[in-house]
This record gives structure tokens, C-alpha cells and sequence, in this order.
């Protein structure tokens, strides 16, 4: 495997560099070079000023050696014209070379720099000094202005001492001004050689300038402006659903960030792959649905999707009914308010239910369950509305015939009611008056023989036992009628027990059972008194009836917060679980002949039921579980609850 070149790996690394640091760098690197060459410049500059500097000095020095050689030159002209002429106007050259020589002298060894002139320099002062003591002599001579002050040996002497240091210091300046000449010319090719270094600089820190900004944005381009395209044109792919694959495996943040899309993008593949999946199964589930005509309705109405129940119950392919209003299903009365009126109410409360007459393709109507509901979307706003229909025509049917034959029951039971009313009345008429005469019979006792006796006694056993299961029809009668009047006031319970127990002792006694009331026979019930008492008697009776001789019937009575209930417990054989659901059936004595030999009319129970639900209450049955007998509770209102609530 080949090893990456330094540019590769340059790339990498500049690719791996966090986008701060990039950003710092572009920034930075022509900032830099900007820097540098304003430095380099700024030195370059500097050396310029200062070789020009040194120019100028030169200029300074040339003009001041040549002032003291003026001075000089001037003080010994008018020197010699002051004692050649005696006027003392001569003297003015002279004058001012004293005041000036020792400032100009003094400037030129401040400014002096190069080594020969500052040594020339002390010889020049050396000299000066000499030719302004020899001025002054001259000038303070006597006889200036006559041929003896002339031509006397004294003056010749200076005039030629004078003449000798002039000639000295003319020399030396001479020399000095050479230097300078020399030193002028190396000062102004080194200010031209750092002037043209300034603009050689100059040119080349533009070309480093402008290669570094290049760099700068080549590495600008490359960096980010590139792979910032590519990450745009990834998310246009990934707008149309293109898979996008990993090629920018950069650790900075367009590469984790060119990663994180790709890994969005598989994430956004995988669920609209399972979205496509869910649709599609629902879509198999809903045209899988034959029971249920299933579509959806745009919001004005007209049908966008179809399902195969909706093509089995209405008979329009999706290719006929689609872009179709949905009030093609209406009948033609109902077609103009109905579905608008649906909608209407959709709209506004999010879900409608309806029933009614709907038009098959073929014109056949049938009879529909139809719910629509409001879809929206996540903003509240309309989009549209499901509409779920099914065909109940057969149930409809049923639930009319039904109906009539519930109608046809009630009229049948009606009927009966009134035959038993009726039949019971016809009866208890004449055997009223077989019992009265009966009776009268019986008030002749005397006069009968024992057999005629025994059959006055026998006929009234068997008329009141007639007579009394005339009654019970006729309760049973006007129960079912409806028509059963009951007084309901607040009763106290024990009164009515020590009643009931007193009129079934003598049967009871009879029959060798023992009846014990317990519990709190304190409680007030809403109750009509007679129809209770009949309730408990029946209960007693069929408790005496069917225990054993020497057994115990118990009669125990709970107090609950609204409830009282009254419990009937007997040592007998029980009901077959079988035949509970029988119990309280008029007229179903559920073979009690044949498992108990006790005798009844199959009223007594359902009488009892119907007394006390006509009160408000009811009456019960539950067996006794592990021990053999029967447990009938007759449950009532408890008129200390209803007081409690009114106050």
C-alpha cells in the first residue's frame, strides 16, 4: 500500500481542522502577510530616511567647511584691505567671521561623523585658532593705512605667517571637502540602493500578499465553500429521496455534520420504507374490509379513495365513482339537504352518525349505518373527512320484525291479563256464594251428619284454597297491567314481622317449625304494609312448606345505609341450581310435586317479585352454600336514607 504524499495528508489535516480554526487561519494568513510587509516596509523606509538623512548632513557639512573657508578667506581680505587703506570697513568681513567661525566650528564637530573628517577637523580648529591670532594681530598693528605700517617687517612677517596658516587651512578644507565629496557619493548610492531595495520590497511583499490571499481562499474554497456545496447538494438528494453516500470522511464539523445527513437520510429511507409498509397494510387491511364500505371525501364532498366493501355494498368500481360527489348515494329526496347537512355537522363537532336510505348503483336502496369524520391536520385545518358506511338492511329487518313480534307479545300478554282478570272475576262470583252458602251449611251443624260435616269442611278447604289462587291471579294481573295500587309510606319493620309471624304460626305449628326473627327489627322502610306482609307470608308459607317438621325458619333483618333487607332462611332441600333461573316464572312450579310432595300454584313467588319491585325493591334467591335449605331476601327502600336526603 502506498504511502499518502505530505499534499494528501496536508489536505487531511487542513480538512480535519475545526471551522474556527480554519476561519482563523483564512483570516489570519494575509492579515500576516499584511503585517510583515507593512514591517518590512517600515524598516525598509527607515534605512531610506536615513541614507537620505546622511545625504543631507553631508550637504550640511560640505556647505559649513566651506563657510569657515569662506569666513576665513573674507576676515584676511578685509584684513589686509584695513591695513592697505586704514578704513575700517574692511574690518566688517573679519568681525563677522569671529562671531561666526566658533558656531559654525562647533556644528561641524557635532555633525562630524567619519573618522578622517573629525581628525582634519581638530587640525582645521588647530589652524583656525592660528589665523584668527594672526587677523588680530594684523588688525591691531599700528600705522594701518600708510606705507609704514605697510612695508615695516613686522607686518610682512605676519602677512606671511598669515598666508602660511591660510594655505595650511586651505588644504585641510580642500581634503575635507574631497572626503565629503566621496562620502556624498557612497551616502547617495546607499540611499538609491535602499530606495530601490524599498520598491524591490515593495513588489515582491505584493506578490507574497497576493499569492497568501490566493492561498487564503483556496483554502477558503476548498475548506468549506466546497464541501459546503456538497453538503447543499446532498440535501437536495436527500429532498428527493436519493440515498446519499459518505464521501467527505472529515473530522470537522461539515464532515460530522455531511455524516449526520447520510445517517438522516438512511433513518428517513427506513421509515418511509415502514410509513410505505404501514400504508400498504392498511391499505390491504381497509380493501380487505367487505363488511364496511370504507372511503375517504375531499372537503367539498367528492369521493378521493374507495375500498372494496364500499364497491361490494354500493356497486361502483373506484374507477366510476372517484372525483364523484357523494350525494350520488342519497335518494333523490334526500339528496339536496342530507349530505350537506352531514358535513355541516362534521365540520363542526368532528365525527356524525346517521342512518337512513342509501341508493346502490343499480338504484337499489338499502338501509345504512354511516359515520363521518373531520380530518384535519396538525394545524386544525380541513383536509377532508372519512366516511364509513355499513349495509344493516338485514338487521333493520330484524330488528322490525322483532319489533312486531315484541308488539304481537305484549298484545298477546295484554290479553291474557285481561282473559286471567277477567276469568278471576267470573270465578270468585260464584264461588263467593258457594262459600256463603257453605257457610250456612256449616252454621247447621247440628243438623248434619258427621259425613255431611266432613263435606261442609271439606268444601270450604278447597273454596278458600280456589279463593285464594283467584287472587293471586288477579295481583298477578293487574302486576303485569300495571295496574297494581300501592299506598308506599315509612313502615317499622317489627310490627309487620310480629304480624306475619302470628298469622303463619298456626301453619307452622302444624307443620312442627319454629320461626325466630332476628336483628334489628327497629327499621322504617318504604313500603305498601299489605303488599309486604302478602311478600312475607309467601316467603314464610313456602319456608314452613317445604322444611323439615322440627326445622327453624329464620327470619333476620339488615340495616344498610339506603337498603333493608329481609332474609327468609329454611332447612329444606333447597332449589336445584338448574331450575333457579325458573324460580319466579308464573304458574312454574318446577316439578315441586314430584322432589317435595308440597302442593302450590307456581303464583306465590313471582307475586312476591312483582309486589316488591312494584315498591322499589325485589326479591332475591341464593342457596346456602355448604348447608342444605334456601335463603330468599326481599330487599326495600330504606326510608331513613330517603329522610336523611330530604333533610
Amino acid at each position: 500500500m502506498t504511502a499518502p504524499s505530505i499534499w494528501t495528508r496536508g489536505g487531511r489535516a487542513w480538512a480535519d481542522l475545526g471551522l474556527g480554526l480554519k476561519g482563523l487561519i483564512v483570516v489570519a494568513l494575509p492579515l500576516a502577510i499584511l503585517l510583515a510587509g507593512i514591517g518590512a516596509l517600515h524598516l525598509s523606509a527607515r534605512a531610506e530616511a536615513e541614507a537620505e538623512a546622511r545625504v543631507r548632513l553631508t550637504f550640511a557639512i560640505q556647505r559649513d567647511i566651506h563657510e569657515v573657508h569662506a569666513l576665513l578667506a573674507e576676515a584676511a581680505s578685509g584684513v589686509r584691505g584695513y591695513r592697505l587703506t586704514g578704513r575700517r570697513a574692511f574690518l566688517k568681513p573679519y568681525i563677522k567671521a569671529e562671531a561666526l567661525l566658533p558656531t559654525t566650528l562647533d556644528r561641524l564637530r557635532r555633525t562630524a561623523r567619519d573618522p578622517e573628517i573629525r581628525r582634519r577637523l581638530a587640525r582645521v580648529d588647530g589652524l583656525v585658532v592660528l589665523k584668527r591670532d594672526g587677523l588680530a594681530q594684523l588688525a591691531s598693528m599700528p600705522d594701518a593705512g600708510t606705507a609704514i605700517g605697510v612695508e615695516t617687517p613686522a607686518v610682512t612677517r605676519a602677512l606671511i605667517a598669515n598666508k602660511a596658516v591660510l594655505d595650511a587651512l586651505r588644504a585641510e578644507i580642500e581634503a575635507m571637502q574631497r572626503r565629503e565629496v566621496e562620502l556624498l557619493a557612497e551616502r547617495q548610492a546607499r540611499a538609491d540602493a535602499e530606495r530601490r531595495r524599498t520598491w524591490t520590497l515593495t513588489a515582491v511583499l505584493a506578490g507574497i500578499g497576493l499569492l497568501g490571499g490566493l492561498a487564503a481562499a483556496q483554502l477558503l474554497f476548498t475548506g468549506i465553500v466546497r464541501r459546503v456545496r456538497s453538503l447543499e447538494r446532498d440535501a437536495e438528494r436527500l429532498e428527493r429521496g436519493v440515498p446519499l453516500s459518505l464521501v467527505d470522511e472529515a473530522q470537522d464539523e461539515i464532515g460530522r455534520l455531511a455524516r449526520r445527513l447520510v445517517q438522516a437520510g438512511d433513518l428517513l429511507r427506513s421509515r418511509e420504507a415502514a410509513l410505505r409498509e404501514g400504508e400498504e397494510r392498511y391499505r390491504r387491511v381497509i380493501e380487505g374490509v367487505r363488511d364496511y364500505g370504507i372511503f375517504a371525501l375531499d372537503i367539498d364532498g367528492r369521493v378521493v379513495s374507495w375500498n372494496t366493501g364500499a364497491e361490494r355494498i354500493k356497486g361502483w368500481t373506484a374507477e366510476e365513482i372517484l372525483g364523484r360527489h357523494f350525494s350520488s348515494f342519497y335518494p333523490p329526496e334526500a339528496r339536496e339537504e342530507t349530505p350537506a347537512r352531514l358535513l355541516e355537522v362534521a365540520s363542526r363537532d368532528g365525527r356524525v352518525e346517521d342512518e337512513g336510505w342509501r341508493v346502490r348503483r343499480d338504484g337499489g336502496r338499502f338501509w345504512a349505518n354511516v359515520v363521518i369524520t373531520a380530518l384535519r391536520d396538525e394545524d386544525g385545518t380541513l383536509t377532508g373527512f372519512s366516511k364509513v358506511t355499513r349495509d344493516i338492511t338485514e338487521r333493520r329487518r330484524a330488528e322490525e320484525a322483532l319489533g312486531h313480534a315484541r308488539a304481537e307479545a305484549e298484545r298477546a300478554s295484554r290479553a291474557k291479563s285481561e282473559f286471567l282478570s277477567r276469568m278471576s272475576h267470573e270465578l270468585r262470583t260464584p264461588l263467593t256464594a258457594i262459600l256463603g252458602f257453605n257457610q250456612l251449611l256449616g252454621m247447621d251443624g247440628e243438623a248434619l251428619t258427621e259425613d255431611q260435616r266432613h263435606a261442609v269442611d271439606q268444601i270450604a278447604k278447597a273454596g278458600g284454597h280456589l279463593l285464594a289462587m283467584i287472587e293471586e291471579v288477579l295481583d298477578i294481573a293487574r302486576i303485569e297491567a300495571g295496574g297494581h295500587a300501592l299506598t308506599l309510606e315509612a313502615v317499622t319493620l317489627g310490627p309487620v314481622l310480629d304480624d306475619v309471624r302470628s298469622l303463619i304460626s298456626p301453619q307452622a305449628q302444624a307443620a312442627g317449625v319454629d320461626v325466630r326473627i332476628e336483628g334489628q327489627k327497629g327499621g322504617v322502610a318504604r313500603i305498601d304494609r299489605r303488599a309486604t306482609v302478602q311478600i312475607l307470608l309467601n316467603l314464610l308459607s313456602n319456608a314452613v312448606k317445604y322444611g323439615p317438621a322440627g326445622g327453624t325458619v329464620t327470619v333476620s333483618v339488615l340495616d344498610e345505609p339506603d337498603r333493608l333487607r329481609v332474609e327468609v332462611v329454611d332447612e329444606g332441600p333447597g332449589v336445584p341450581d338448574a331450575l333457579i333461573a325458573r324460580l319466579f316464572t308464573p304458574f312454574d312450579r318446577l316439578d315441586a310435586e314430584r322432589w317435595s310432595g308440597a302442593e302450590g300454584s307456581g303464583l306465590g313467588l313471582a307475586l312476591s317479585r312483582g309486589l316488591a319491585q312494584a315498591q322499589g325493591g325485589d326479591v332475591v334467591y341464593r342457596p346456602r352454600g355448604d348447608r342444605s335449605g334456601a335463603a330468599f331476601t326481599l330487599d326495600l327502600i330504606n326510608a331513613s336514607a330517603l329522610t336523611g336526603d330530604a333533610e
